[in-house]
């Protein structure tokens, strides 16, 4: 992610959202089913991690958490959980070779520029073990839009996320969806998808 006003809104709401979010963590059936799979002692990249929360919930698992966001106040945050080694980086600094055993990209991914996804996606592939897991949860609809807050979002179809994972070679396991509402105190329909690489 790299649109300036978005950051910056995070950046200043870095506190309310990690008030928004802090119950979200235990109680998803999609976390669950993602933490089902991942091996004793694996290693997970939380993806556009924000606040952290989910991977305080998974360094509390055993599991080794790498966590990332574009935001400095994000990671901060993030970097206060025990277990959790938290750094600065976008979505266009994804490198390395099957380092992770799962990727967590809940609700981060849905900033980056919809020409962008296919290419993260590769990059994602590519950090993965063989059979490795990810999870991507993303706002469901069309088109792409800022918020009453000022936040870019792209939004995808579940059929068009299950298409970009399919020819970035992943092979879907899971699908979950919901409503919710966000930081900017709409609600939103949402989808979210667990595949192997």
């Amino acid at each position: 992610m790299t649109d300036a006003q978005t950051l910056r809104t995070y950046a200043e709401k870095a506190a309310d959202y990690a008030d928004l979010t802090r119950s979200d963590a235990s109680d998803q059936p999609a976390f669950a089913a993602f933490l089902s799979e991942i091996p004793a002692g694996g290693h997970v990249l939380d993806l556009g991690c924000g606040p952290g929360h989910f991977s305080a919930e998974l360094a509390k698992a055993g599991l080794v958490v790498t966590a990332t966001d574009a935001v400095p106040e994000m990671v901060a945050l993030a970097a206060r959980h025990n277990g959790v080694t938290a750094h600065c980086m976008t979505f266009d600094e994804i490198s390395g070779s099957a380092l992770y055993d799962g990727v967590w990209a809940n609700f981060s991914l849905l900033h980056a520029p919809r020409d962008a996804m296919p290419i993260h996606l590769k990059a994602l592939h590519r950090t993965l073990k063989p059979g490795g897991l990810i999870h991507i949860a993303l706002k469901s609809g069309e088109g792409s839009i800022r918020d009453t807050i000022n936040r870019l979002y792209t939004y995808f179809t579940r059929r068009e996320l299950t298409d970009l994972l399919g020819s970035a070679g992943f092979t879907i396991t899971a699908n979950f969806g919901g409503t919710g509402v966000g930081l900017d105190g709409v609600s939103a329909d949402w989808i979210a998808v667990q595949a192997r690489a």
